[in-house]
């Protein structure tokens, strides 16, 4: 559920205070650690499946059957890791951007108009 607009100025207001009596704290709270940890995350995932690829080719040639089951399984999951992980990476500057919160009060405009005009239409036929 969306922020309602009064609320959505709170926040910012919240947030500009913030910025006014520690920059340097809100600067940290603003992404960097959550965007270094999820790429550590992924490199990690990455690695494993560097891993997985040995595991199954180690399998291969020792012909043992369950040693290349269990490579796959690890290639599939760090895979899935890294597909996920690297979706939730913020790009830099994304948070605490405030053109990005005007971007969306400008799309939320876009749609109230355009329910409103649908709201009317609905209205006007139902007379």
């Amino acid at each position: 559920m969306p922020l309602s607009e009064h609320e959505q100025r709170m926040l910012e207001q919240m947030e500009r205070a913030l910025y006014a009596e520690d920059p340097k704290f809100a600067s940290a709270l603003e992404g960097s650690g959550l965007r270094t940890y999820t790429r550590r995350r992924v490199y990690q995932a990455v690695a494993g499946f560097l891993v997985g690829i040995a595991l199954l080719m180690a399998g291969m040639v020792a012909k043992q059957i369950w040693i290349s089951v269990v490579g796959f399984l690890v290639m599939l999951g760090c895979a899935v890791l890294v597909v996920t992980g690297w979706r939730k990476v913020p790009k830099p500057g994304e948070q605490g951007a405030p053109g990005v919160r005007r971007q969306v009060r400008q799309r939320r405009s876009v749609m109230d108009r355009i329910e409103q005009r649908w709201q009317r239409r609905r209205d006007e036929q139902g007379q």
